[in-house]
This record gives structure tokens, sequence and C-alpha cells, in this order.
């Protein structure tokens, strides 16, 4: 395909591309003529320096055209664009891949996303028989409430072994400091309560105010040092009232 030939009108309009430029930059945003280059017939982009702050290697790309056998030309489109070395904005990156662990603040939603691998159907009411005996109903709902079944969505087992793993790799595991110098792991300790459920075999609770893992789920082999078997060899020991110093001096020996 031949190369567009350079319009000798629109080329010269270079006083008319400035103004469209400063008209949409303003007067200190545009600065030299870099050049000018043919779209196609009759149509050229001239090319002013961008002296905006912030944009630097970037150029205002002003497009001229002139219609068949018209002598002065119109701007087609003002607009400012990179050059190969600008500096511009990171690819763009959906909420949902920069979302990372601990981000959901007070006040913040996050939707649950279409078919979640960590979830699965739970029991609804609606999975009993129109006429089943209510009695039946009774029970078999309380069966469910027990179990922790009565949900639209329940924890699948993937979502188990991913948390499973996650907790164990992390702080709550036994590769951290404080559990590599604990007297004893969680699982002898008083203040641990067990998950219920298959977790329960691996994790549980901290109730130790005083720990740091207190609320916390830990591993059943996760240690801290306040362990309830820890005790102290010696407890301290009642002392006897004060005795006040009740003798004076005589200040008349000193006289």
């Amino acid at each position: 395909m031949a190369k567009p030939k350079l319009d000798a009108v629109t080329a010269g309009a270079v006083d008319l591309a400035r103004a469209a430029a400063v008209e949409t930059g303003g007067e200190d945003a545009v600065g030299e003529h870099q050049g000018v280059v043919a779209e196609g017939d009759r149509v050229v982009t001239h090319t002013f320096q961008c002296l905006l702050t912030g944009y630097a290697d970037w150029h205002w790309a002003v497009t001229l055209v002139r219609a068949s056998r018209a002598k002065e030309p119109t701007v087609n489109e003002v607009v400012l664009l990179p050059t190969p070395g600008a500096l511009l904005a990171p690819e763009w990156v959906p909420w949902a891949d920069r979302i990372g662990p601990g981000d959901i603040a007070p006040g913040m939603l996050m939707a649950t996303p279409d078919n979640d691998p960590r979830l699965e159907p739970g029991f609804a009411a609606t999975d009993l028989p129109a006429d089943s005996d209510s009695g039946e109903w009774v029970q078999l709902r309380s069966t469910v409430a027990e179990l922790g079944l009565g949900r639209a969505r329940v924890l699948s087992l993937h979502g188990r072994d991913e948390a499973a793993e996650r907790w164990l790799a992390g702080p709550p595991g036994p590769s951290d400091d404080g559990s590599r110098e604990a007297p004893g792991h969680c699982s002898t300790c008083g203040y641990f309560v067990a998950l219920r459920g298959s977790l329960g075999t691996l994790f549980g609770a901290c109730t130790n105010q005083y720990s740091a893992s207190d609320g916390r789920v830990v591993s059943l082999d996760h240690g801290c040092g306040g362990h309830s078997d820890v005790v102290a060899e010696q407890r301290a020991k009642e002392l006897p009232a004060p005795a006040f110093d009740t003798i004076a001096i005589d200040e008349s020996l000193f006289s």
C-alpha cells in the first residue's frame, strides 16, 4: 500500500493545530512543534511537546483534515499520546485478583466468587419433601443445626484442606519461634478448645488471655509460654508486717 502524500495545506497549518492543543490543555501545557505526519489523503497529524507535570515523554497529537477542493483545513481531534519511553500507568488488574488476605476492612463487602471451590451447597429446609411428618422435620432440623449444616453454603473438602494447609504453614502452626521454645503443645494445654468437625482433629482455639494466640485458631502441635502446665517452682511467700523504727535521736546529746 502506497504511503499517503503529505498535504501541503494541512501540513502548513501549524498555528491552527497549536491553537487546538492550547484550547484543550492550556497555554502552559503545549510546547514546541515536533513534527507532522500524513495519515491519509489531506489528513495529517501535528505533534507538540507536552509540558504537563507528570507527563514526561508524552506529546499532543492534533489531527487536521481538509475536504476535497476546500481551501482551509479543520481540526479533527486533539489527544495526548505517549511516546515509547513515556511513563505509563501499570496494567489494570481486576479487584478480585488484587485483593489479598486481610484486605477486607470494616464496611467492605466481598462477593462470593461464582463456583467457589471452597464451598458446596448446604442443607436447607426445602430439601425435605412437602409431605414430611412434622415431628420428623423438627428432629431432622435440630440434628442439622447441631451439625452446623443449616446453611445455604458450607465448607467443601477442598476448602477445609486449603485452610488446614494455610494454618499449618502460618503462625497458627508448629513452625514459629514460640512453638519451638514452648514447654508443651496446645493439645495438652488446659486453655485449648478443639474445633468441631474434621478440622478439630488438627486445630482448636486458644483461650489464654495472656497468650498472643488468644481467640485464634492454633494447631495441636502449636505452643507458647502460657501453657497451663507451667507452674512456679517456688510460690511467692507472704511477707510479715513491716516493722517501724521508733527510736528517736536525743538532740540534747549534741548540743
